[in-house]
């Protein structure tokens, strides 16, 4: 008989989703909600991943906010940043609309706002190409979007690939929450319409 303690629990997990797995409940503990009168019987589980989806948000939005001040701009919101990088995506001018679309946002006076606030900063340029207006980042821009990118990779990307090697765990996450993401909307558009 081995006296040993099992090492498993001190090991280095494989993956990223080993890793979230090692961490969530076992069958018979508690789930972690952040409103228990939204968690019918059947919904728990969706609850539970609710909760996850607000802290990973707010977790995320903290991450954008100190990186770009790092990067040398202290007053700019999550949106913000969002939108610096969508108008920096592939170096192509894009319309409010397109941004709109592309970050799953319903209110353009928001990213509108974003975008005033950008150029003001000369981060943004736009152009008038009739009757619409395109954005895209100045030369200021596109550096800070490369310090923002170094930063992250010295911060952020070095230690999500130690847990997810292949990247893998990562792409299936990416997909979930995407689909996820439409099921939320299919349901906004129904109860919006009750």
């Amino acid at each position: 008989m081995n006296d040993e303690p099992d090492p498993t629990p001190d090991r280095k997990p494989n993956s990223l989703l080993e890793e979230i797995r090692r961490q969530m409940p076992v069958a018979n503990q508690p789930m972690i909600v952040s409103s228990e009168h939204l968690a019918s019987t059947e919904a728990w589980r969706l609850s539970e991943y609710e909760y996850g989806l607000i802290v990973a948000f707010n977790a995320f939005s903290r991450w954008m906010t100190r990186c770009m001040a790092a990067a040398g701009f202290t007053d700019f919101s999550p949106l913000d940043v969002l939108v610096l990088h969508n108008c920096n995506h592939r170096k192509r001018s894009k319309r409010l609309a397109d941004i709109c679309f592309v970050l799953n946002i319903e209110d353009q006076h928001t990213v509108n706002y974003s975008l005033k606030k950008l150029m003001k900063a000369e981060l943004v340029e736009s152009e008038r190409r009739g009757k619409e207006r395109f954005y895209s980042t100045t030369e200021k821009g596109a550096r800070t979007c490369q310090e923002y990118r170094d930063l992250r990779e010295r911060c952020l990307v070095d230690t999500i690939r130690s847990l997810d090697a292949d990247g893998e765990d990562l792409g299936r996450m990416a997909t979930l929450l995407r689909g996820l993401s439409g099921i939320y909307d299919q349901a906004a558009r129904a109860v919006s319409s009750t």
